[in-house]
């Protein structure tokens, strides 16, 4: 009889957990590869790169028959996306809930140290440990290699940032992104290292939110239908200008996305600012004094503004006072989440005081994008539309073509934001040029991502900034996303086209080309901002170093 009830609790358990039937499964995953065998843009790259067959689906299906529950099946899926390197590609499940440890750490020099610490939820009294000091285990395994375990779930084109995503998610799982993030236990044994040398182990409990992720029973056959009507818009160029983050559960580096710079604390008090001392304030800008020298400074922390013609505006006004008032000006899109491909090009514009080559794009010429740029062509005619649009769907709409009936998976590289991919500076209401005409230094880092990478792309092509600071994101894509199937109720995130500079580069570990996906941006100057010291100093040392680099950049350009 005993064994009897222990068949029945089991069974009862795995009938719970396993709620997609082994069909259903198949088909979903089936599904999922046939959207990227379709729309994903880097499919012959990331085989160039990575020697990523994403059709060879025989080791998948495998790995699909063999889960018994939901969530491992999710895994799976998890784990076939990470493959693909691409900070714009995600597995993403419709659950809100989460569990945190209340501090976070970071990759610094190479170590884990924590560089946040809720201190309503872990008071100092009972959980004495710091700022700085190191994450040595968590549950008995190294936290280095949970990092990068966890890391597979928030892939991105850097290395290093993956990394870094997979420590951030150490303390703080969300199961939209972590299918078993249900499963931990009510606590979580954390191993210390303390500055002064101390070893100590804490028990913390994991704050749990939110409702965990229940999917079906789901009746079959159903229809897989509407995960593909994403691509459909009544003006096909707006899911093509886009290109950034916007899933909240990435957001777990610290700043990252921020309107304030990652270092403001320490700013000196030679700098006086500007914006960013209102809630509404988009920017943060300010001056410095250094040196006899005013170096004004701007942070773009992402390229999502509630609108892009008062955010341009704001912009214009901080490039006309610092055209007045300074010598030279830092750019700050550190730690930036990216967006409006336009926008970016627009801030360009205003930044360059000559002509200069936009990122062009490599589309995918799927056909039902070939479609929708011929009835906007014609809609536009029809319409009588502004004679620049016309011009720019006409030119998309013959090379999509073009590429679809030659069987590329790419078209050649065409503008997103005009009709031709040369760029002219920003002029002003009195007929004149008006962007910035002293010199530029841009920050960048394996945060500056999407957008932010194809801004210090045009920057550094142009010739127009100095770059410094770390190799940028390599999410040099366009994305959109999709749901992942008719039964999981998952989505996955597109990379739809690929950005493309004006030249091959050569690039260690690279094979030489123009595309910024994987391979990012590299900076003239570098100068690593993840170090103890600046964690401990508030950033002073990195502050010091780019103030040193933007006078010695004047001095050379006088």
């Amino acid at each position: 009889m005993k064994k009897l009830i222990a068949c029945l609790m089991i069974w009862a358990a795995s009938a719970a957990a396993q709620k997609l039937t082994p069909a259903q499964k198949d088909a979903d995953f089936r599904y999922m590869v046939s959207l990227y065998a379709t729309y994903y843009a880097p499919i012959d790259w990331k085989n160039t790169l990575f020697q990523v067959d994403m059709l060879n689906l025989k080791p998948w299906l495998d790995k699909v028959a063999r889960t018994t529950t939901d969530l491992d099946f999710y895994e799976v899926c998890a784990q076939y996306i990470q493959a693909l390197n691409d900070t714009h590609v995600n597995y993403t499940l419709p659950s809100n809930f989460n569990a945190t440890l209340g501090f976070g750490v970071d990759l610094y020099d190479g170590v884990l140290l924590i560089d946040t610490i809720n201190r309503t939820t872990l008071p100092v009294a009972t959980y004495p440990f710091g700022i700085g000091d190191e994450l040595i285990s968590i549950d008995g395994e190294s936290a280095l290699e949970v990092a990068r375990k966890l890391a597979i779930y928030s892939p991105q084109g850097n290395p290093r940032a993956s990394l870094r995503q997979g420590a951030s998610r150490i303390t703080s799982r969300a199961q939209s992104r972590f299918p078993h993030a249900v499963d931990l236990g009510e606590s979580a044994e954390v191993v210390i290292q303390r500055q002064n040398g101390a070893v100590e182990t804490y028990t913390l409990p994991w704050i749990k939110t939110g409702t965990p992720l229940s999917v079906g029973p789901v009746p079959s056959p159903r229809r897989a239908t509407g995960a593909r009507s994403a691509v459909v818009s009544p003006d096909p160029l707006e899911e093509l200008q886009w290109s950034g983050i916007t899933d909240a559960d990435l957001l777990g580096v610290n700043g990252y996305g921020a309107r304030n710079p990652i270092y403001v604390s320490a700013l000196p008090a030679t700098f006086t600012r500007r914006l960013g001392g209102a809630a509404a304030d988009f920017f943060y800008s300010g001056v410095f004094q250094r040196d006899g020298l005013r170096i004004g400074y701007i942070r773009i922390p992402n390229y999502s503004p509630a609108s892009t013609a008062a955010a341009s505006a704001v912009f214009q006004a901080e490039v006309d006072f610092f055209n007045a008032n300074t010598d030279g000006l830092v750019v700050d899109e550190m730690r930036n989440t990216g967006g409006n491909l336009c926008f970016g090009e627009d801030l360009a514009r205003r930044l360059t005081p000559y002509p200069f080559q936009a990122t062009g794009f490599a589309a995918r010429p799927f056909w039902n994008r070939v479609r929708s740029f011929y009835q906007a062509l014609v809609n536009s005619k029809t319409a009588g539309g502004p004679i620049e649009v016309i011009e720019q769907y006409e030119l998309l709409y013959n090379e999509l073509l073009s590429a679809a009936q030659e069987g590329r998976t790419l078209t050649k590289p065409v503008p997103i934001c005009s009709s031709s991919l040369m760029r002219t500076p920003y002029i002003g209401n009195d007929g004149n040029i008006s962007a910035y005409s002293k010199p530029v230094l841009v920050i960048i880092d394996d945060f500056s991502t999407s957008t932010a990478d194809s801004f210090a792309g045009m920057m550094q092509d142009s010739g127009r900034a100095v770059l410094f600071g770390m190799r940028s994101n390599g999410a040099g894509g366009n994305n959109t996303g999709f749901d992942a199937g008719a039964y999981s109720e998952a989505s996955v995130g597109m990379t739809i086209a690929l950005q493309v500079r004006p030249n091959v580069r050569a690039i260690e570990g690279f094979p030489a080309s123009q595309y910024i996906e994987n391979a990012g941006v590299r900076p003239d100057i570098q100068n690593d901002y993840m170090t103890k010291e600046n964690l401990l100093g508030n950033g002073a040392t990195f502050i010091n170093d780019f103030l040193d680099a933007i006078a010695n950049h004047i001095r050379q350009s006088r």
